[in-house]
């Protein structure tokens, strides 16, 4: 376990959820996954501001709190898939309800 989800759950569930899924990209990464996996080259291009570095990191978090699986093929070139867990699965509900939040947001 990550030492700031650690951290979080001697405080409370929200920050729980707030250590796993906050970041700059997180949500968006989880949002794309929900429809299909992904290679890492298709998931750059469906997040265009996201800086390669940062889109990186925030799969690698993603892995290791559980909620992305990173599946590498024996093939060459190497073809590395990132697809949603089951746990990553259950956020469709939370991510659908910030999508409509965010669409409703005035501008």
């Amino acid at each position: 376990m990550r030492k700031p989800v650690e951290t979080a759950t001697r405080v409370c569930p929200v920050e729980v959820a707030t250590a796993v899924l906050g970041g700059a990209w997180k949500l968006t990464i989880v949002k794309h996954l929900l429809e299909k996996p992904y290679r890492y080259g298709q998931l750059c291009r469906a997040l265009p501001l996201a800086p390669p570095r940062s889109l990186t990191r925030q799969l690698r978090e993603l892995e290791e709190d559980g909620i992305v699986r990173r599946e590498v093929y024996a093939e060459v070139p190497p073809k590395v898939e990132y697809s949603l867990t089951p746990l990553g699965d259950s956020l469709a509900p939370i991510v659908d309800q910030i999508n409509a939040w965010g669409k409703s947001y005035p501008q």
